[in-house]
């Protein structure tokens, strides 16, 4: 009766790994972020007159929402690279196809982002 844990009650002793909080208040940073911008952006687009080529190329034209759209772009594409990255440590369990599926997700997100970003700027750079 001295022995009552089974073989995968113990602890692997492997300790914490003392990371992680920094990714969860950070995708919560980015979420708390994108609740305020994405309002505006449903809001601002809601209120154009038109909703074509033209309209909301004037509305981007707009340095402040230019630069909101930027913030938008960025914090909603570094709050998903975060969240994918959660969905793959928690439901791949072969290592190197975790990392490899990390990888490829974050240079994807990271290049539309880029362009995005861009596409932002040659729009308001552009007139």
């Amino acid at each position: 009766m001295s022995n009552l844990r089974t073989p995968l009650s113990k602890a692997k002793g492997l300790g914490s790994a003392k990371t992680g909080t920094d990714h969860f208040i950070v995708q919560r940073i980015t979420a708390l972020a994108l609740m305020p911008l994405v309002v505006w952006l449903c809001m601002s687009l809601a209120f154009l007159p038109d909703a074509n080529y033209i309209s909301v190329h004037l509305w981007l034209n707009s340095p402040f929402n230019a630069v909101l759209m930027i913030v938008t772009l960025i914090a909603g594409f570094y709050h998903g690279a975060l969240g994918m990255q959660v969905i793959f440590e928690d439901y791949i369990s072969s290592h190197s196809a975790r990392i490899i599926a990390i990888i490829i997700t974050n240079l994807l997100l990271f290049f539309f982002a880029v362009l995005g970003v861009f596409s932002v700027l040659k729009i308001a750079i552009s007139g």
